[in-house]
């Protein structure tokens, strides 16, 4: 039996009226007692223009308190909103299993799967998100479509840049181990590298965190670099502050380049070098493909490849002498 707005109204906790205003004047509501009434229209499968099409999804993440990934939410959120269709979101903690039991949990429970940054294998992927829709963003899973976020435009420029500034020694900090993102920026990095004839030191894997970079100062100064490239700004930003801890000022004994540009990097001091990957069009694309798959359209393998540039700021700087920047401090 088809669904009532008086259903609507009673499970929203909210009388007929205001239900009915909800779809016919909702510029007169609260936007949460608005959100309610979709809410509650979404679950009981009332049929209203403008809702009827409306989809439910699940959103998984590795890490909700990542800055990229709450971006990613957003634009997925924003980019939602517009078909009220409803996310549902699943952080795991960096770990494979509570991925994988995320993955099974949505195979069953909703109509299809965004999954970001994956730490699971391709083929784990498949077995656990089943036959369900599913769109992956940065991450190797044969079966789904993908989006992906590449940094290799952007390296490439970030390299010759340090280069040309006459830096021979860069550092790389990477991020964690299992991140399909931070293999891609490695191996991006050490091609670069070795085509501008620059020695790279890459030091032990880190979290994705500001902590993370607190943590490679100590290798990183050690190692003898004039420059470093960090997995990502948050991690470039704790290397700042490591380095000031130690005794080293950027941009002038050492220079630092972080990956995403995210608002952080504008407003450090110094302003952070960042190569710029276009998050919030990877998201609200994202979600297009899986609401395709969802209606029926025919579904690709073929990855999307979204490109990223350099931007400049005042972390980076002409090189000094390594053995004068590094020694007898």
């Amino acid at each position: 039996m088809a669904a009532k707005l008086t259903d609507v109204a009673k499970l929203a906790g909210v009388s007929l009226a205001t239900a009915s205003r909800a779809f016919s004047d909702p510029g007169r509501l609260a936007s949460e007692t608005r959100r309610k009434v979709i809410d509650a229209a979404v679950q009981l499968g009332y049929d209203v223009p403008g809702l009827s099409g409306s989809r439910t999804f699940g959103v998984v993440v590795p890490d909700i308190s990542n800055a990229v990934f709450a971006a990613l939410i957003k634009s997925i959120q924003d980019q939602a909103w517009h078909g009220r269709h409803r996310m549902v979101l699943a952080d795991t903690s960096e770990s494979s299993t509570r991925e994988r039991e995320h993955l099974e949990s949505f195979a069953t429970g909703v109509d299809g799967i965004i999954l970001c940054s994956p730490r699971l294998p391709s083929d784990q992927i498949q077995q656990f998100a089943g036959n369900t829709p599913l769109v992956v963003i940065n991450g190797e899973a044969d079966h789904a479509a993908r989006v992906l976020m590449e940094a290799g435009e952007g390296l490439r420029q970030a390299v010759e840049h340090l280069h040309a500034l006459g830096h021979r020694k860069i550092a790389y900090i990477p991020g964690p181990a299992s991140s399909w993102a931070n293999g891609q920026r490695h191996t991006a990095i050490s091609r670069f590298c070795n085509d501008w004839g620059i020695e790279l030191v890459t030091v032990g894997n880190q979290n994705a965190t500001v902590d993370g970079g607190l943590a490679a100062a100590a290798s990183v100064v050690a190692s003898g670099a004039t420059a470093v490239i960090a997995y990502n700004d948050l991690v470039a930003i704790g290397m700042l502050a490591g380095a000031r801890t130690l005794g080293y000022h950027c941009p002038e004994d050492i220079s630092v380049v972080g990956i995403d540009d995210l608002d952080i990097a504008a407003a450090a001091e110094p302003g952070l070098t960042s190569v710029r990957v276009p998050i919030g069009r990877s998201g609200s694309l994202a979600l297009e493909l899986l609401l395709e798959q969802i209606a029926g359209k025919p579904s690709t393998t073929e990855a999307v490849h979204l490109s990223s540039q350099l931007i400049v700021r005042g972390s980076t700087f002409a090189a000094r002498n390594a053995d004068h920047a590094f020694q007898g401090k």
